[in-house]
């Protein structure tokens, strides 16, 4: 039985955005099987979409076509297909052996997030309907692009929207590579040095953030090490070291990293030996970033250059107060702390929070930091993370560069 839609409410279907929430639907089958395919049909009868069905989460549907076309492994090769293509276009591998291969909804298939890191996939499955195909999806993912070893990281916490519990591990290896116990196995794959703009990398791909490494950020760590050269740099929120490893690797005077976890920073340490850059222009620091931007600016410290990733504050729209306060606290206290002429990188990757509503709190901040800034520069996810126009909550990362005046 298809879904039927209250009246009125195809409107964002025929502008083809992917989700239907709850309110939106008149009947539905309660038989349906979580991550089942279903027709959405009109309240005037009229087929508008094929959508995978949720029967826990606040968007009930997300579509996988709206044509009337099978949903069945040669739809899903397909897209596959599509989404190596572009990668291809894009031409990545010029800068990195690891990059993002398919993004949810913006590769045409829901919920499922592939990053390819060297000779491994690692696979993201945060719906129903992903997790309904994933075995075909793995299958093909191995079929099309060559790769042998697979780790699933579908880990999180919007999974429990979908009624899923955590997953992690192997889902293929190479038999003929990998020998041993599967814990012994999962050790190797899951440790892997990968390279970008020709500096090397350690990632855990088990227990790393997301899929082990922030590969959204790869242009914008790049645009970092062209302004370090000679600039004494904080980077706050540094996790592995990713803008730390490029601000040194392009000459700048001194780099602070700021995190709070300890085992981030050991791996940034080892990044730092990796790639053969003097560690006494680089010191670590534990702790709180809120704390210790109060306790540098108590001190009257000062920088040339000043980086702000933060984690998301913001998930969701819900959130978005909350998070705004605290974007505004960091960003302010980046500013004091800014010498003039200094520059500040700033992220958010909030989806609650959008580009506008992000500068408006960068501009915010700096009115209350008692200082003038200029904008010379907007930011974003690299091109391996593209957004459908019809679906502009894929747009997530937002950067600015800011010059202190």
């Amino acid at each position: 039985m298809p879904i039927i839609l209250n009246p009125n409410r195809e409107k964002s279907l025929l502008r083809r955005h992917p989700w239907i929430f709850a309110g939106a639907i008149h009947h539905v089958d309660e038989n349906h099987a979580s991550g089942s395919t279903v027709d959405l049909i009109s309240s005037e009868g009229h087929f508008l979409a094929r959508a995978s069905y949720s029967p826990v989460s606040q968007i009930r549907a997300r579509v996988w076509t709206f044509i009337d076309e099978p949903v069945d492994k040669k739809f899903f090769r397909k897209r596959i297909r599509t989404a190596i293509a572009k990668r291809e276009t894009f031409n990545i591998q010029r800068f990195s052996n690891a990059y993002r291969l398919i993004h949810a909804e913006s590769d045409g298939i829901p919920g499922l997030i592939v990053d390819r890191y060297d000779d491994v996939l690692v696979l993201q499955s945060l719906t129903a309907g992903s997790e309904f195909w994933k075995e075909t999806i793995t299958d093909l993912l191995v079929e099309e692009t060559g790769v042998q070893n697979i780790y699933e990281r579908s880990d999180a916490d919007v999974r429990e929207l979908e009624g899923l519990k955590p997953q992690s591990g192997i889902l293929r290896y190479s038999t003929t590579r990998y020998l041993g116990s599967i814990s012994d196995i999962e050790s190797q794959i899951s440790n892997i040095v990968i390279v970008e703009h020709g500096l090397k990398f350690k990632v855990n791909i088990a227990t790393g953030h997301k899929t082990g490494f922030y590969l959204d950020q790869r242009h914008n760590r790049h645009r970092v090490g062209e302004f370090a050269k000679d600039r004494d740099v904080l980077n706050c929120f540094c996790y592995t070291g990713g803008f730390s490893i490029h601000a040194l690797a392009n000459g700048a005077k001194s780099v602070l990293s700021v995190d709070s976890s300890t085992d981030a920073l050991a791996l940034l340490e080892e990044n730092i030996a990796l790639n053969n850059l003097s560690a006494d222009r680089h010191t670590s620091r534990e702790g709180d970033v809120f704390q210790l931007l109060r306790k540098f600016r108590d001190e009257n410290r000062s920088f040339d250059m000043i980086i702000l990733d933060p984690p998301k504050f913001a998930p969701t729209a819900a959130h978005a107060e909350k998070a705004s306060r605290a974007y505004k606290d960091i960003n302010l206290l980046a500013f004091k702390l800014l010498r003039h002429g200094g520059m500040l990188f700033t992220y958010s990757c909030s989806g609650g929070i959008d580009a506008a509503l992000f500068q408006k709190i960068v501009a915010s901040a700096a009115l209350d930091a008692g200082t003038d800034a200029t904008i010379i520069e907007h930011l974003s996810q690299g091109s391996d993370h593209p957004v459908s126009l019809h679906f502009p909550e894929g747009a997530y990362l937002k950067g600015l560069v800011c010059v202190k005046g």
